[in-house]
């Protein structure tokens, strides 16, 4: 039996192989958090509007649109929230388990542009050193900058 299903499986061709695949499984939503650091080693953290009172202070994240790589994601995200543009580096946390969702964090160099926020939703934005973050910062974003992420 499972030699006629492996047979009726590679008869399928890539394009209806895919379909089958796509229609079984899980569809994610992918977050892409960014570790922006300056020549200076300090770290870029938004006070962002959306997010819960009193936790509202984190990294530069987002969502990948469909078809975007998580680095493309990262730099226009950036763009679009603060203006700034940045070198991605490598992959720093790759986590899932979430509802749905997956959440992955790069290493960035600030490289250039003029800050300006997204007032809808950022309400500010400041470089702050590893070792004097402000109080509200999400946990998760404080220890990717610690270089402590699971």
């Amino acid at each position: 039996m499972k030699n006629l299903v492996a047979r009726l499986w590679r008869a399928l061709a890539g394009q209806l192989q895919w379909r089958i695949l796509w229609l079984r499984h899980a569809k994610f939503m992918v977050g892409v958090t960014a570790v922006v650091r300056n020549d200076h080693g300090q770290v870029l953290l938004l006070k962002h509007r959306l997010w819960p009172e009193g936790r509202q202070w984190g990294c530069p994240t987002g969502y990948a649109n469909k078809g975007e790589t998580f680095q493309a994601t990262i730099a226009r995200e950036l763009r679009e929230e603060t203006g700034l543009t940045v070198e991605v580096g490598p992959l720093v946390n790759l986590v899932s388990g979430y509802n749905l969702r997956v959440e992955v964090a790069y290493e960035c160099k600030a490289e250039g542009g003029t800050l300006h926020l997204d007032p809808l939703e950022i309400l500010e934005a400041r470089w702050f050193t590893p070792y004097d973050l402000p109080d509200g910062l999400q946990e998760s974003h404080r220890l990717l900058i610690l270089g402590q992420h699971a």
